[in-house]
């Protein structure tokens, strides 16, 4: 079972991580990471650096930023998961602006490196409102 300093450290840790990948700096956002992590990006696109996360956001975005609202972990079996949510805010590739865009990041953590993230949003759902003339949720 983890302490609660252990579980602090986690949050602090994974707090870093989603600052200095919106920055972006992949290279420092990979020291995070376990050299076999996994990330899951919406539609299960698989990635392995946090290079891949930029380059991905740069074919959806002009730019793009996250509103951080709440970074809850907690042990799991033989690692520590944390769940941050929040939204997203900024530019289409045509130059329209957005905001609200919600989003959901779960990370799980062993010996202290992040192992896997699974990244879940609403900009699939934001792009075919946006392509059938809806308005946007």
């Amino acid at each position: 079972m983890a302490t609660d300093d252990e579980l602090q450290t986690v949050r602090d840790m994974v707090e870093k991580f989603l600052e200095t990948s919106m920055i972006p700096d992949p290279d420092g956002a990979a020291a995070f990471l376990a050299p076999d992590a996994v990330i899951y990006f919406t539609g299960k696109t698989r990635m392995s650096h946090p290079r891949e996360m930029a380059a991905y956001n740069s074919r959806r975005y002009k730019w793009v930023k996250k509103k951080f609202a709440t970074l809850d972990v907690a042990p799991a079996d033989g690692h520590i998961v944390a769940y941050g949510t929040g939204t997203l805010y900024g530019e289409w590739p045509d130059g329209t602006p957005f905001d609200g865009n919600r989003y959901i990041d779960r990370f799980e953590i062993r010996d202290g490196k992040i192992t896997r993230i699974d990244v879940l949003n609403d900009s699939a759902e934001r792009i075919l409102k946006r392509q059938a003339g809806e308005p946007e949720i």
